[in-house]
């Protein structure tokens, strides 16, 4: 393996540290994502879907590969593929890690507090659609419901002043990781959606209301502040999620009516 005390710097630069690199070269990097997970490489990684991203290094600003991720720990790892020497994120078999880094990629923005707003069920919207994303995923379908009303009202050409499109209201990148064709079906974008949500939620273990304020926010502004952001808009959209969580729920018949005492 090429272990030269100069590589590791320069894969560094490459690889990870995105923001900081110097030098007067092109140099390609690829973007791959996994169950969910993203991770940067120097060659395309096999069961990844992965994207190769190429940048001057005399550009004023370099993009972040990494997405609105807040302070990132993580090792590089080194390992042969196909007789090359190759580096990546992800610790494949035959890696061996090179070191460890911590990089903090730039702060993102908050997303919509969403477009739908509280009211009763809507049973009647692509019924078919959530029955069949909510079985293929193992996501709650009231949740999925949920998720949907407060996000687009379950407009399928809805676009937000952010960007997100569809159902799902889902940013084009996100759509494209889970392999959206047109962000505009009713069906790609609750499939999609339906996928996201449960990759949020084996993220944060199950708790739904970190799950909506990383699907509202970007999973960085949650981890740059340990949790719920102080937005006031995701604040109000974890409260508007529940409460139609609540409403789907009774009318999917899973949840049962509080019964008042009678006076």
């Amino acid at each position: 393996m090429n272990t030269r005390p100069s590589a590791a710097p320069r894969v560094v630069a490459a690889v990870v540290l995105l923001a900081l690199a110097a030098g007067a070269q092109a140099r390609t990097v690829y973007r791959c994502v996994r169950d969910g997970t993203v991770s940067l490489a120097t060659a395309p990684e096999p069961g990844s879907r992965c994207v190769a991203k190429e940048f001057d290094d005399n550009v004023a600003k370099l993009p972040n590969l990494w997405g609105e991720m807040g302070v990132i720990n993580g090792n590089l790892y080194e390992r042969q593929q196909d007789g090359k020497t190759v580096y990546s994120t992800r610790k494949l078999p035959g890696s061996v890690r090179v070191m460890g880094f911590t990089v903090e990629t730039p702060p993102g923005e908050p997303a919509h507090p969403g477009l739908g707003k509280v009211g009763k069920a809507q049973l009647d919207k692509f019924p078919a659609q959530f029955r069949s994303a909510a079985k293929a995923s193992g996501v709650d379908d009231a949740w999925l419901r949920a998720i949907a009303h407060a996000e687009s009202g379950f407009d399928a050409k809805a676009v937000s002043s952010k960007g997100a499109q569809g159902v799902m209201q889902l940013m084009p990148e996100t759509a494209k990781e889970y392999g959206v064709l047109d962000p505009f079906s009713s069906t790609e974008s609750i499939n999609a959606g339906a996928r996201h949500l449960k990759a949020l939620m084996r993220r944060y273990k199950g708790d739904l209301m970190l799950v909506a304020a990383a699907y509202n926010a970007g999973i960085g502004t949650v981890a740059r502040y340990g949790g719920v952001p102080p937005y006031r808009e995701t604040q109000e959209y974890i409260a508007k999620v529940q409460a139609l969580h609540q409403r789907y729920q009774l009318a999917l018949g899973t949840r049962k009516p509080v019964l008042k005492a009678a006076q």
